[in-house]
């Protein structure tokens, strides 16, 4: 009889402990998630719980226009801050390359960047040259690129095609300024009356896009470009260039040059008797504080175009934040372009990610792509954005702007429109 009842309770012990057994494994089973299969064409990122997220910088930051850089970089620091540097947990870490605005710049930072595997994505570049060179390489590495300051045709698209330079995986929010060719044009044929045009590039993507649009409309408006001739980057001697001006007997000059050059080449004009009455057009490369307080009056009249300026309070409540922080006025105005390109930018980071309980983060290098290809509406400073499938996000849109008191600054030349907005 103690024999039997041994038996009984070595069985109910058996069967409660199995029970107990199955229990835990079916709790397991239930409360254990998928491990994550990574189907994105291009891979998948994993994000350590303890790891940062790591974004790629590459700007222009030496030389005469390393403040259009310097701006790019403040724009994303202030759009880092409105996060706290972080995001879904994990601080972001920026490895910041100076490019120095040219193409070779542009291939070796890139080469940096992509070094590492576990760089996410690319802010920059500053200069159109330099992202020719560095996008190739980080969109064959199955990377996203985005700038806030490149505007040239040859990066995106051409009159509705796939521009030479374009690549998968690039984007801006600056403007596609094949269109300010168009508008400066316009304006010099027809609220000027001028029909002989002599332009000067220096043989970059940008000027030259901007030269060769601004070619083609004013030819088929009925102008005449009587001369058509470059500079080279580090270029010191404008006389040459400008004696070729003065026998073209053009009426007016584009020259959508950067600093140094472009300064040079507007002051030695100025000082050229028989230009005294040339209409001088720049573009927004040179609209820029330290431009204008390093030329002064020799400006003065001299007309530039320019993107439509953002206005609202959002763009007051940005510029309050940039002097709180950096407790200077914006030389330029392209921190917010730069700004709303870090904005969609770290929005799409976050909407590709998929986070692990224990706060791993896996994010798909194409659904970053895609989800910035799906960006529709977003309100950000500049304006409404909707990248399209060539990666411009901006709407195009310029005007012509002139100089009238060198005492007014960047402001007054900003707010002095002598020719309304022309969109797209």
């Amino acid at each position: 009889m103690a024999h039997n009842k041994t038996n009984q309770y070595r069985a109910f012990f058996l069967s409660f402990f199995a029970a107990i057994c199955l229990t835990i494994n079916l709790l397991s089973c239930i409360n254990s998630e998928p491990l994550f299969e990574c189907n994105d064409p291009l891979g998948c990122f994993t994000i350590s719980p303890d790891e940062e997220i790591k974004i790629g910088v590459l700007q222009a930051l030496s030389g005469k226009i390393s403040s259009l850089g310097e701006a790019q970089v403040r724009g994303l620091s202030l759009a880092l801050d409105k996060r706290d540097n972080e995001i879904l947990g994990h601080p972001i870490s920026l490895q910041i390359e100076d490019t120095g605005c040219t193409p070779e710049g542009g291939a070796n930072t890139a080469l940096k960047i992509i070094a590492d595997p576990q760089m996410i994505a690319v802010f920059g570049s500053t200069c159109s040259g330099a992202a020719a060179t560095a996008s190739k390489a980080i969109s064959d590495a199955g990377l996203t690129m985005i700038s806030g300051n490149n505007s040239a045709p040859f990066l995106t698209s051409i009159a509705g095609k796939h521009a030479p330079n374009w690549q998968p995986g690039y984007f801006r929010t600056a403007p596609n300024e094949q269109y300010a060719g168009n508008t400066a044009a316009e304006y010099a044929f027809t609220v000027q009356n001028l029909r002989k045009a002599a332009i000067i590039n220096d043989k970059d993507i940008y000027t030259t896009g901007l030269t060769n649009s601004f070619k083609k409309a004013f030819v088929e408006l009925g102008g005449e470009i009587v001369l058509e001739t470059s500079v080279n980057k580090g270029e010191t001697q404008m006389s040459p260039v400008l004696e070729a001006v003065v026998h073209s007997k053009a009426e007016l000059l584009f020259f959508p040059l950067f600093q140094a050059e472009g300064g040079l080449l507007l002051t030695q004009a100025r000082a050229t008797p028989e230009l005294n009455d040339l209409l001088l057009i720049a573009s927004g490369a040179l609209i820029e504080k330290n431009f204008l307080e390093a030329v002064g009056l020799a400006a003065k009249g001299m007309c530039f175009v320019a993107p439509a300026l953002a206005k609202g309070p959002g763009v007051e409540k940005l510029t309050s934040a940039y002097i709180a922080k950096y407790h200077e006025e914006p030389t330029v105005s392209y921190f917010l372009n730069a700004y709303d390109a870090a904005e969609i930018l770290l929005n799409a980071i976050k909407q590709a990610s998929v986070s692990s309980p224990d706060g791993t983060l896996h994010i798909g290098r194409q659904k970053i792509r895609d989800t910035l290809y799906a960006t529709r509406s977003f309100q950000g400073v500049t304006g409404t954005l909707s990248c399209d499938q060539f990666g411009d996000c901006a709407t195009p849109s310029f005007h012509i702007i002139r100089l009238d008191d060198p005492a007014f600054g960047l402001k007054g030349l900003e707010e002095n429109i002598v020719f309304p907005t022309r969109s797209k």
